[in-house]
């Protein structure tokens, strides 16, 4: 799939509290807990839960959200393909933050060990 302007724009003003309800969702469906969820945002990102938690109430959108973070470096070893987009394809920075941060989310549901998610 070509990613457009218009899905950059989107993934932009999506605000990361309108998807964390869903992540929870498909995590715990599949038998993992929020805590996990929390330390994968966190190895991407850097955000402790405190942070985590003030951003959500903030509704701060994924651009505010990742303009705050501090990537993890081993970020890039995060490849695939997710909702249709191959994440080392995708040319936008912040379209492919956020897909890494989906990737992860779905490696957890997947029932993957942590020391695979975060790249150790």
């Amino acid at each position: 799939m070509e990613v457009t302007s218009k899905h950059n724009e989107r993934m932009a003003s999506l605000t990361f509290a309108s998807v964390y309800p869903h992540y929870v969702t498909k995590i715990e469906k599949k038998g993992r807990s929020q805590e996990e969820l929390h330390r994968v945002i966190e190895w991407l990102t850097g955000f402790d839960v405190v942070k985590q938690q003030e951003l959500i109430a903030k509704n701060a959108t994924f651009e505010t959200f990742f303009q705050q973070a501090q990537l993890n470096p081993n970020a890039t070893l995060i490849k695939g393909v997710i909702c249709g987009y191959r994440i080392e394809e995708i040319e936008n920075p912040l379209t492919r933050k956020v897909r890494y941060l989906d990737k992860l989310v779905d490696e957890l549901a997947k029932g993957r060990k942590m020391e695979k998610i975060l790249r150790v």
